[in-house]
């Protein structure tokens, strides 16, 4: 027969109310106490009744992380590491994909806020306006992108953007093409706003191609324009465009770095196995994951019990802290020296 929170105080020596609060609020538990109810409920196998639990703390102990495309590989490790992090504190992550469609997100979210304690919220493709409406419903942090008066953990691509474009620089490359995310992207925005003032304080020439959708198929579509447009060098959206890019280049007959230069954005997996292995800007996923969970437990433990796990109250004292992760250059074999006059194969 499977022990009960009463076999755990007994063994304990405590009340039946200390084994609970160990479990729904161990920051109100004497740390020896603590210890020792804990290990008298590992002893025993004692599990706590999750709804049970819920009922009395008003806490599901579970998290909502709603992803633009799942199979990105962005994507994997920020999920991981999120997990990882809830799992730690006591938590489970029910994980969604919108397919990067708007109104599929905006529904996701508002199905999970009737089951979980928060959301995160990554590369959302909802207006601002939507996203705020959202955080009155249940606690949001967002990732990946900018949301004023919400929590928000961003990676610094407009950073990563300029030392490509600078990289870029010195390599030779003053005809240079930024492939375009999709619209309505903040990452997109960034990445646009950082490289166009890079190039500019350069001497170079930026050509805008996009927008285009985030993908391999995305960048190889492009491939005719980058030829035609006689640029030397080019700075994708992410790393799937660039690597989606190289093979459409291959196909009508451009080496890379030879013809072409190729700098992507993310550093996935993938990037070090393409051949050329692929230059890109490195972007902290896991970090970000680890932090956003953070971010949204900070609310769920300061936060009255009568905040946690619904909407803003005059007491909620949820974090609107924005943190900025820092990007970093990686350079390896899809880039190289501008070619000579005549020799670039896109007709410059």
């Amino acid at each position: 027969m499977p022990a009960t929170i009463r076999d755990v105080a007994r063994a304990s020596g405590v009340h039946i109310s200390t084994v609970s609060r160990t479990f729904s609020a161990p920051h109100l538990v004497n740390p020896e106490t603590r210890v020792r109810v804990l290990a008298c409920a590992e002893d025993l196998g004692y599990r706590p009744n999750r709804a049970a639990r819920a009922l009395i703390t008003g806490r599901t102990h579970n998290i909502g992380l709603i992803v633009a495309d799942i199979a990105n590989p962005f994507f994997p490790p920020l999920i991981k590491a999120a997990e990882g992090q809830a799992r730690h504190r006591d938590y489970h992550v029910f994980v969604a994909d919108t397919n990067e469609d708007q109104a599929a997100e905006e529904e996701l979210v508002h199905a999970l806020a009737k089951q979980v304690d928060g959301v995160l919220l990554c590369s959302p493709r909802m207006s601002n306006s939507l996203i705020e409406q959202v955080s009155r419903e249940v606690p949001v942090v967002v990732i990946n992108r900018q949301v004023a008066g919400l929590p928000c953990v961003m990676m610094d691509v407009g950073q990563g953007a300029r030392l490509a474009i600078e990289h870029l620089l010195g390599l030779g490359h003053r005809r240079i093409a930024l492939l375009g995310g999709p619209r309505g992207s903040w990452t997109n925005r960034e990445i646009r706003r950082a490289a166009g003032a890079a190039a500019r304080a350069g001497g170079a020439e930026l050509t805008l191609l996009g927008p285009n959708h985030p993908t391999e198929t995305g960048g190889g579509a492009v491939a005719d324009q980058v030829r035609r447009s006689g640029v030397t060098a080019v700075l994708a959206y992410n790393d799937l465009m660039a690597i989606g890019l190289i093979e459409g280049l291959d196909a009508l007959g451009l080496r890379v770095p030879q013809d072409v230069s190729v700098v992507g954005i993310d550093d996935i997996a993938l990037s070090r196995l393409t051949r050329p292995k692929l230059t890109t800007v490195a972007t902290p996923t896991a970090a970000a994951g680890r932090t956003a969970v953070d971010m949204l437990l900070q609310h769920d433990s300061d936060a009255p019990r009568g905040a946690r796990g619904r909407g803003a109250t005059a007491g909620d004292r949820r974090t609107t802290a924005q943190v900025m992760l820092q990007t970093e250059l990686v350079v390896r074999d899809s880039t190289g020296p501008v070619p000579p006059p005549g020799r670039d194969g896109t007709g410059a």
